[in-house]
């Protein structure tokens, strides 16, 4: 059984909210961070990507991390985040297109991470897991969320979406695709408490976005424990908490820059004894997803090939249905394709091999090609949320970049001091 933490955030004054809030320090690079500053000083950006702001020093640079503590105190100091009264959670509403998520912020436990209550499906690099920790250790604060799934029994989203107030929120921020993400403070006892009493029946939570986070977070604790300086709430992490049939799943597209020593026309050849490869015909190049053409009554690999200007769909039985993992669409390409035949084995730090994740156009794909930055790119279907659940709970991991889940959240409107 799992147990959810109220917890008294530091947050933006409601009128300066939109100016603060940030997309997350891992979906920016250093030098769109560097122009989104430049534009707004007040971004979260300042805290979380402080390498933006000293060009000249190596990333992992301790002064770095001494930037990011010196800018959030600075936001402290001059009132732009304050810390609220008393313990709470944080309802976090995002409104995006024709769809509402509704999840809520709270603190977990890091001892449900060490005792496999909190699941994971992937592993973490090194070098993220170490800048995130050097991060946290020197702020003394979760500035980004972790994202947890649950399998809820029934009763639990319902109670929570509740608790949301006819009054306005008290965060609103419009992203830059137009989503609206709000927050609501709940702080009534019977409430909180009745939250909690809920997560003791369940058995266990997943991460679905955070994994670097999360386990920085688990090594702070450790080091501090070590130290003998820690505290009950670095013994705790921040996370966004949604129900597992609240969210999307969308596939992660592949884009590679050459094809070793294939032309296009051997390429196919090659596929073609793996796949089945059909012409796909016109497509819609503003969705983010495209329709199969085949279908069967027996378990299909399928996914879509954008090469020389034209698109296919390769498709193929899946061998072992029961191996969850083996089923995957994108374990099939990663081994027989990306790696026996274009030699990329290492699908996390091969430059050759990017990614593309999520509800991203299928012209962006084209548009890579087409430019000749990329040889060929695929578009991957959508794994179920529920294939994720069951690989965390056998204790497996999927291949790098499988999923994209939705929604996105922002950084800037919760932060935990773990002080």
């Amino acid at each position: 059984m799992v147990k959810v933490h109220r917890f008294a955030a530091l947050r933006p004054l409601k009128s300066e909210s939109a100016k603060i809030a940030s997309v997350p320090y891992d979906v920016i690079n250093a030098e769109e961070s560097r122009a989104t500053i430049e534009k707004n000083p007040e971004s979260f950006l300042r805290v979380i990507r402080p390498d933006a702001l000293l060009p000249d020093l190596p990333a992992n640079d301790s002064r770095v991390y001494e930037l990011a503590k010196k800018n959030l105190d600075d936001l402290v100091a001059r009132g732009l985040l304050m810390q609220d009264a008393e313990p709470g959670i944080y309802l976090y509403r995002v409104k995006q297109g024709g769809s509402i998520y509704t999840g809520f912020v709270a603190n977990v436990s890091v001892k449900d991470y060490e005792e496999n209550k909190i699941r994971r499906h992937e592993h973490t690099r090194y070098d993220k897991e170490e800048d995130r920790t050097r991060h946290i250790d020197t702020t003394n604060a979760h500035t980004g969320l972790v994202v947890l799934l649950y399998r809820d029994p029934g009763e639990i989203f319902s109670y929570v979406e509740s608790l949301i107030p006819a009054s306005e929120p008290d965060a609103s921020v419009k992203d830059d695709i137009g989503a609206v993400h709000e927050i609501f403070r709940v702080v009534d006892e019977v409430a909180l408490s009745r939250v909690e009493e809920m997560f003791e029946a369940v058995p266990a939570l997943y991460i679905a976005d955070g994994h670097h986070r999360a386990k920085s977070s688990v090594n702070v604790a450790r080091k501090r424990r070590e130290e003998g300086t820690v505290t009950d709430e670095a013994e705790r992490f921040m996370a966004i908490i949604f129900a597992e049939n609240r969210v999307k799943v969308h596939g992660y597209s592949r884009i590679i820059t050459d094809l070793g020593d294939y032309t296009p026309e051997s390429f196919i050849s090659a596929l073609s004894k793996i796949f089945e490869v059909t012409r796909y015909g016109e497509i819609d190049e503003t969705v983010f997803l495209i329709p199969p053409l085949k279908s069967s009554e027996n378990p299909l690999h399928v996914m879509h090939m954008y090469l020389g200007g034209v698109w296919y769909e390769l498709s193929c039985p899946v061998e072992n249905p029961d191996d969850v993992v083996a089923s995957f669409d994108v374990s099939v390409l990663q081994k027989r394709v990306i790696a026996d035949m274009l030699g990329i084995s290492d699908p996390r730090g091969n430059p050759r091999l990017q990614y593309l994740g999520g509800a991203r156009p299928l012209a962006d794909l084209e548009v890579r090609v087409d430019s000749g930055s990329f040889a060929v790119a695929f578009s991957m279907q959508p794994v179920k949320v529920e294939s994720v659940l069951s690989i965390a709970d056998e204790g497996k991991v999927m291949p790098p970049k499988s999923t994209w889940f939705e929604p996105k959240l922002l950084s800037g409107l919760t932060v935990h001091k773990i002080e």
